[in-house]
């Protein structure tokens, strides 16, 4: 028998600390021989602390919402006396969410502990990096991912194999893998928990990354607000050295390569390739202008593959089993699953692992469980602040790399953020604008200064101190700043903006003419404006 404690962030803030050392002083004082073991998040973070008690047949038991003293009772009635208490387990409705998910990247999480390489090794891992090393030609490892059609799942979508190909091909007996895991989208976590829940899958991503490149070398560029995360990546590589799966000659071979990390001081704009390869030299974080892409001039000036953590956590799946059986499932040109973080005015906050060409609408009721407090849905903000809002009118909108940015929107990182009737789409495109505005590295002028130009007016008219003109101007200095920026974060930061005024016109028309806000949310006399 075997006992799981999740504890990845969203179950330690839940309490489940407490839980797990409260389990461990039943179990002893009941005079029973088992140590609970720790694990991740399996996306129901609103079910948390959750407790998964597993026989020896394999049957389990998923106990939800977990506190100290509900442990004695679990403990006694189901440990002792052998049967479950149907009460506390996983609801029906929402075992059946978690069922019907289709789950790659998030394979392992919430069923292995993250500390012990062993369970993933149990679990099928590494066995990919063993069949391309020693049974594949790098060449046939880039083509299974060009079959697979795996696109960066960091916001941009660009195919991977393409970039593992541009550095393969790349002069230089040098070159680098680079892990981003800079995730910075509020509202994003997805990254955050594989890192916690299955750090081994990242590892091994970026050694076959490294393989298929002719790299020797990876690094992991990680927030430092990540901590749990930190910890559980150097666990990891640690252990993956001692097993002789890091480091020189691997499986007897004469690949090499080695893995190590850096932590990030938290600047949203080393998100962007180029800012984090700067940030990685020692300097600032400063995006830089391409062509030369970083698979061909990177870090240090070598070539340099560049991918997240999601992205990697892809890839030992992929090579395992074909890219034809990754291909198989999505849409058109986005092919394969796709992890969402659902967030906001939602009954069931977590993450969700769904094929691409699902739609917003499924993704928020099916799987989301659909509005709090019966409120009725407003708007949907599916890829962090650089990403526009889309209107419950489209959410029948397939999460396609098609379909979402004819809305105005992208796909971006996958945070989704619910808003309902109660939520002023004014103040919504403020608040990104001001994330924006703060996390601009401040190079390019339309990003430094339009953008606090912008901010400056929607303060004036959520203080009710809007003028005729404004939203025409508005509208004008949004494509200023994204014809003007350099780099995706001024290039999109006016997004919100945009899409607010393009499906919420109407609020702003009520808040300048009318002096009222639509969702009744706005105090027009409690924003500073300059």
């Amino acid at each position: 028998m075997k006992i799981l404690v999740g504890l990845g962030s969203c179950g330690i803030a839940a309490g489940a600390n407490t839980v797990y050392t409260a389990l461990e002083t039943a179990l002893s004082e009941n005079g029973i021989n088992i140590k609970p073991l720790s694990t991740g998040c399996m996306g129901a973070c609103y079910l948390e602390p959750i407790v998964e008690v597993i026989n020896d047949t394999g049957e389990k038991y998923t106990y939800v919402k977990v506190t100290a003293e509900k442990v004695a009772e679990i403990v006694e009635k189901h440990l002792k006396g052998g049967a479950s208490i149907p009460e506390m387990l996983i609801p029906d409705d929402d075992r059946k969410i978690q069922g019907l998910q289709t789950k790659i990247a998030l394979r392992n999480c919430g069923g292995i502990n993250p500390e012990d390489i062993g369970e993933y090794i149990a679990s099928g891992g590494y066995e990919a990096l063993k069949k391309a090393v020693t049974g594949q030609g790098a060449a046939e490892v880039i083509e299974t991912l060009k079959e697979s059609g795996l696109r960066g799942c960091g916001g941009a979508g660009f195919p991977t194999w393409s970039k593992w190909n541009s550095a393969s091909a790349a002069a230089g007996e040098v070159k680098y893998v680079v892990c981003n895991a800079d995730e910075g989208d509020p509202g994003a976590f997805m990254d955050r928990v594989i890192m916690e829940s299955d750090p081994h899958s990242v590892l091994e991503g970026m050694l076959i990354g490294g393989y298929a490149i002719g790299a020797a070398e990876g690094i992991i560029y990680v927030r430092a607000e990540y901590p749990l995360a930190i910890k559980r990546l150097n666990i990891a590589i640690k252990q993956a050295g001692e097993a002789g799966l890091l480091g020189e000659n691997l499986f007897g071979t004469e690949f090499s390569f080695n893995i190590k990390l850096r932590e990030g001081a938290g600047s949203f704009v080393c998100g962007e390739e180029t800012a984090l390869i700067a940030s990685l030299e020692g300097k600032r974080g400063n995006p830089r202008l391409k062509p030369p892409f970083p698979a061909e001039r990177g870090f240090l000036g070598r070539p340099t593959v560049i991918n997240n953590v999601e992205t990697l956590a892809y890839v030992p799946w992929i090579v395992a089993n074909g890219g034809a059986a990754f291909a198989a499932m999505g849409t058109g040109q986005s092919r394969g699953t796709k992890v969402f973080a659902l967030s906001g005015k939602i009954r069931k906050g977590g993450l969700a692992e769904l094929p691409m060409g699902s739609t917003l609408r499924e993704i928020v009721f099916d799987f989301g469980g659909g509005i709090k407090n019966e409120r009725e849905i407003k708007a949907i903000q599916i890829g962090g602040p650089f990403s526009g809002c889309i209107p419950a009118s489209l959410l029948d909108t397939p999460v396609t790399y098609e379909d979402i940015p004819a809305t105005g929107s992208i796909v971006g990182s996958g945070g989704i953020v619910v808003m309902d009737d109660t939520v002023c789409m004014i103040d919504i495109a403020r608040t990104s604008l001001d994330f924006t505005e703060k996390e601009s590295c401040g190079k390019c002028g339309s990003c430094r200064i339009l953008a606090k130009q912008m901010l400056g007016m929607l303060n004036r008219i959520i203080a009710g101190e809007g003028r005729d003109g404004d939203i025409e101007l508005l509208d004008e200095l949004s494509e200023r700043v994204k014809d003007g920026s350099m780099c995706a974060l001024g290039q999109t930061a006016a997004t919100s903006v945009q899409t607010t005024i393009r499906y919420f016109r109407n609020e702003y028309e009520d808040h300048i003419y009318k002096k009222k806000c639509t969702a009744k949310s706005c105090k027009f006399d409690a924003v500073t404006f300059e």
